[in-house]
């Protein structure tokens, strides 16, 4: 059997450790600490199996006639997938010829390396914290995540908009954790000047949904219809498509969510400076700090061993701190007893 070299050498993607013990104290993947919409359990419980003899609707248009009205988009101007990383393997596939590369911030998002070497091309990755984006003239794929991650950083959609107008490519806003933040960039796919900027969302963040596997994105009409051209005949499956479609109309109960996110995410880190930690301005679901007492590696195998995950990433831009998830009230409340008796 014959794997081509590009697989053969393929540096996987690495995801959070997903650990069986319900005891543990799970902050190292981002995921919402509250239930999903109790909208979404009416849902599944409700459901029509014999629903399921059949094929799902291929273009999911209730669900997204629902995502086009709440963001002021036409239906024409969205995509949903099967969660957002499907989104980004058909642009890379669909926006970028072979003698291309793919370009994203750095540090950021590492599966965007990984969709660079499975299409078998090139990526490059610059700092946003840059005065100028130096990108090679045959990028044709920018991938900006936005807030970022691992850092929590926001970029203004302005600037985002100036970089676009100056890049030959696709840009993807990956707003994964934009609803944790002050502003977005949605209005960037939606205005009509703009022919080349894509903003993508997720359920598996702000909607409590990482298990369904569900993201959309908005941008204009012919970047969606290539998308639609390359995806699989049924991308999101029936349940998926109804659970989605619950939660994204529960405006109320999502807002209520987030704030209780946002809230405890800035009651954590006034808490982590008093420990004399080095907190990274945050607009996302999660923290990238450095500790004081420690080094990041060593608390990080500390925490582990106390049942406390979070996540660390070697490297020489990432090496120096961990990135931790905002749990309940009372998750943060216990890891940061756990950091005082650490002295960390």
């Amino acid at each position: 059997m014959r794997i081509t070299k590009a697989t053969a050498n393929l540096e996987a993607y690495t995801p959070g450790e997903q650990p069986k013990s319900k005891s543990v104290i799970k902050l190292n993947t981002n995921e919402n600490p509250y239930p999903p919409s109790p909208k979404c359990a009416k849902v599944l419980k409700d459901f029509d199996l014999d629903k399921l003899r059949r094929y799902p609707d291929p273009v999911f248009m209730a669900l997204r006639e629902a995502i086009a009205s709440i963001n002021g988009a036409k239906v024409e101007n969205v995509f949903v997938g099967n969660g957002s990383d499907e989104i980004l393997t058909l642009a890379a596939r669909a926006f970028v010829e072979n003698d291309e590369m793919i370009a994203s911030l750095d540090p950021s998002y590492s599966l965007y390396k990984t969709l660079a070497a499975i299409r078998d091309v090139k990526w490059v990755g610059s700092s946003v914290e840059s005065a100028k984006i130096d990108i090679p003239d045959n990028a044709s794929l920018f991938l900006w995540t936005n807030p970022n991650a691992p850092t929590g950083g926001f970029t203004s959609p302005k600037k985002i908009s100036a970089f676009a107008k100056k890049f030959k490519g696709v840009v993807i806003v990956d707003e994964a954790y934009g609803d944790f933040a002050k502003e977005n960039c949605m209005k960037l796919a939606i205005a009509p000047k703009n022919n080349n900027i894509i903003v993508m969302r997720t359920f598996s963040k702000s909607y409590s949904l990482a298990g369904l596997r569900v993201g959309y994105c908005v941008g204009p009409k012919d970047l969606i219809e290539a998308l639609y051209k390359i995806k699989d005949s049924y991308n999101v499956d029936a349940i998926a498509q109804a659970v989605a479609l619950a939660a994204i109309k529960d405006r109320a109960y999502h807002a209520k969510t987030v704030k209780k996110v946002v809230q405890t995410r800035e009651a954590f880190v006034t808490e982590l400076k008093k420990l004399g930690w080095d907190v990274l301005p945050s607009e996302a679901n999660f923290v990238f700090a450095r500790p004081k007492g420690m080094a990041a590696a060593d608390l990080f195998d500390a925490l582990r061993k106390r049942n406390i995950f979070v996540r660390y990433f070697p490297g020489p831009l990432t090496g120096d701190r961990l990135r931790i998830t905002i749990g309940t009230l009372d998750e943060m409340y216990k890891l940061l007893l756990t950091l005082k008796k650490l002295k960390a």
